[in-house]
């Protein structure tokens, strides 16, 4: 994109009251079976109107077009490019929603008895055996909604473990490169949280670590790779200095993208868990569907899982396992998200061992890649090789460009700006994902290539982005403090 294509008329799109059509309907209802009653004897007074709402009237045409329209003005994962770290949004496969939408699977009620619903119990019996093989460890609970409700559910495994054992421990350990999540459920589980400092080289500082480990610590809670992108290669001994104390290692599944049929968790001294089926196993994100954060635990934490649990009865059969005395109890109705657990069992069963494995180095590859075109004009504070993502800090601030310009005139380009500001202040962190094309890849490097020779010789084009998206840069403080939720008209 050249700079003199940086000028485009804010763009207006009509809400569907002001597209409306009198008379037209976009659909046609069977005839009421319900017997008719008088409103002024059904409802009060004061909740009677004169006259019918002015509901939008439109044609089915019409209807789509206008749904259709909206869509294309949104950036969405189909369309472009998101190099989003810590997310890690790679495409979804379409055959993982084919499996999800089978009738077998969507039409079963939550209440349906075990002998009905022997296929989806054997699947996500099996999934649990899948996801505990792929950690390391022995069990796994499907329960949890979402991966920060796996992090609470895992800390109340560690609360109640250490509850049987007559100790109260109150305090948790997190890296200061840990997920933003991590302090929230401590908070949520009763816990006060301490934070370890990182050396230079972006890892545990383990003689912090061994100062701030005492007899009131419950665990530490770890991410690895870390949030800036390294592999921590420290992590059996970190482990080892949390167990001679008598305290548990948490590790933050978000980013286990990186190291699928690599390495285990489990294999390095992880006692528990959590995976984001969003990222690692290519389900919808929050705002595509309900989430899924299942947690694995080592044996001495098994008795404690969630309840129930899928057991296998000796003739081969599935149920629900209510027995289990020691257990935390449910941590969510009914049997958790089936929809995106479907998904996820498809997408592990697709690849198998040889094809996750695959996944994660062609991850690494591609962020390690990137990095390297583009490192000799964006300083990257932390030294290679990366996991599955690293972090930037763009250094023209004596210009006049930060690093929000860069991210929104990354817009322009058609790709979704990477995550800004976290984990280190005025950072980008830039995370391709394995089902990026190496064409897809060059263009990102080529823009932010153009970008900082824009911001030397034309900053003013950066600092006024996007300029070709329907909407140009807002003033984001009062977007925030003063959102407009409801139409009205001019």
């Amino acid at each position: 994109m050249s700079v003199d294509e940086t000028t485009s008329a804010q763009s207006s799109f009509p809400v569907l009251f002001e597209r409306r059509s009198t008379g037209a309907s976009a659909v046609r209802l069977a005839p009421c079976d319900v017997p008719p009653v008088d409103r002024s004897v059904a409802l009060p007074a004061g909740c009677l109107r004169d006259e019918p709402p002015p509901l939008p009237e439109l044609g089915e045409l019409e209807l789509t077009r206008h749904y259709t329209g909206l869509a294309h003005r949104l950036f969405s994962i189909d369309e472009n490019f998101y190099p989003l770290g810590s997310c890690t949004m790679k495409y979804n496969p379409a055959v993982n929603e084919r499996a999800a939408a089978m009738p077998g699977f969507s039409e079963l009620h939550p209440c349906q008895c075990d002998e009905d619903a022997q296929g989806l119990l054997e699947l996500l019996y099996r999934l649990r055996g899948d996801l505990a093989e792929i950690a390391g460890l022995a069990d796994v609970t499907l329960q949890p909604a979402a991966g920060a409700h796996g992090e609470m559910t895992g800390l109340m495994l560690i609360n109640a473990y250490h509850r049987s054992r007559g100790e109260l421990r109150r305090k948790v350990l997190t890296p200061d490169t840990a997920h933003g999540t991590n302090p929230a459920s401590c908070t949520i589980c009763a816990r006060r949280m301490v934070t370890v400092k990182s050396g230079e080289d972006g890892l545990v500082d383990l003689d912090a670590l061994r100062a701030a480990v005492d007899e009131d610590t419950a665990a530490m809670m770890i991410t690895n790779p870390n949030t800036v992108g390294i592999y921590d290669g420290q992590i059996a001994d970190v482990a080892e200095i949390l167990h001679a104390a008598g305290a548990q290692l948490y590790l933050d599944g978000a980013n286990m993208n990186a190291v699928l049929g690599i390495a285990r968790p489990g294999d390095v001294g992880v006692d528990v868990m959590h995976y984001n089926l969003h990222k690692t196993f290519s389900t919808p994100h929050g705002c595509g569907g309900p989430g899924a954060g299942p947690v694995a635990v080592a044996e001495h934490l098994t008795p404690f899982l969630p309840t129930p649990q899928i057991a296998q009865r000796d003739d081969g059969g599935f149920f629900w396992d209510h027995d289990r005395p020691r257990s935390i109890g449910k941590v969510r109705s009914f049997w958790g998200q089936i929809g995106v657990l479907v998904r996820a069992y498809a997408y592990i069963r697709a690849l198998g061992h040889d094809g996750l494995r695959d996944v994660s180095e062609k991850a690494v590859l591609a962020a390690n890649y990137v990095a390297a075109r583009i490192k000799h004009r964006y300083p990257i504070p932390f030294p290679g090789p990366y996991a599955h993502e690293f972090i930037t800090v763009p250094d023209f601030d004596t210009l006049g460009v930060r690093e929000v310009d860069f991210a929104k005139r990354l817009l322009d380009y058609g790709i979704h700006p990477p995550t800004m500001s976290f984990p280190v202040a005025h950072c980008l962190m830039i995370e391709p994902t394995e089902t990026e094309s190496l064409e897809t890849l060059d263009a990102f490097c080529d823009a932010l290539l153009e970008m900082a020779d824009q911001a030397h010789e034309c900053p003013q084009v950066l600092r006024e982005a996007p300029h070709r998206t329907p909407v140009r840069r807002m003033d984001e403080v009062a977007a925030n403090r003063k959102p407009k939720v409801r139409w009205t008209p001019e």
